[in-house]
């Protein structure tokens, strides 16, 4: 059976090539998702640099146009810009097909041109079998990663941290400052106010002095119960009883 192989070397190795090209592309974009979705599991931690972009921007528009009325719209276009090196991930999806498509096309061509040759149906089995096998570990690499399944992961991750954390967490700063800024008075950031504030405080006014240095009135001496005459008159009452 190899020998048949061997007989179109050509035909075969082009087959393989595009055959193995096309699951490295599959490989390859589900090594990328699952880096992200794990990456985007700690979102405010983060280190990935497309991350770390995707929530500045996300920031800046809130500010500037106080909220994003669609953010599944803004993690799908954000979705669509990941790039392998200068290659979206959307374009090695679409190459990952056409190598495949490719591959059954060349086994194709090879079959029609052993038959065209006069070649028996066990001289062009070949083709069929690379083809078969060929299809076979492309659509089981395929569902084995499942690319679409990771996408939506990373879709609902993104559109979860910037919609129910993110955002919350912006207006709430927003709000802090500006309740901050509500409360603290203009004139205390001023360090002459602040200045005249201490001195008028440690020197108080000349008039409120003068209210609060007046001599306060002298304690008056406890008046006897009797006056004099009183006294007098009594004396001269018990000296009268007494005689």
């Amino acid at each position: 059976m190899l020998t048949l192989f061997f007989q179109h070397k050509n035909f075969m190795i082009g087959i393989l090539s595009l055959l193995s090209l096309s699951i490295i592309c599959q490989i390859v974009m589900g090594v990328i998702y699952h880096k992200l979705i794990r990456e985007t599991e700690n979102m405010s931690t983060t280190r990935h640099k497309s991350l770390q972009q995707l929530k500045l921007k996300f920031s800046s528009r809130n500010k500037i146009s106080e909220g994003i009325p669609n953010v599944s719209v803004f993690v799908d276009k954000f979705m669509n810009q990941i790039k392998v090196g200068c290659l979206p991930l959307s374009f090695l999806k679409h190459l990952s097909g056409q190598l495949m498509l490719l591959a059954v096309l060349v086994a194709g061509i090879g079959a029609c041109l052993g038959i065209i040759h006069g070649e028996s149906f066990f001289n062009i089995a070949p083709f069929y079998a690379v083809s078969f096998l060929g299809l076979y570990c492309y659509f089981a690499v395929s569902s084995l990663i499942d690319i679409p399944g990771k996408a939506k992961i990373l879709r609902t991750n993104l559109v979860d941290y910037l919609e129910n954390h993110l955002a919350n967490r912006l207006e709430q700063t927003e709000s802090d400052m500006k309740f901050i800024n509500m409360d603290k008075p203009v004139d205390t950031l001023k360090p002459n106010n602040i200045k005249d504030t201490l001195q008028s405080s440690s020197s108080p006014n000349p008039d409120d002095v003068s209210l609060h240095t007046d001599t306060p009135p002298a304690h008056k001496e406890n008046s006897p119960a009797f006056s004099k005459s009183e006294a007098e008159e009594l004396e001269r009452l018990l000296k009268e009883f007494l005689t």
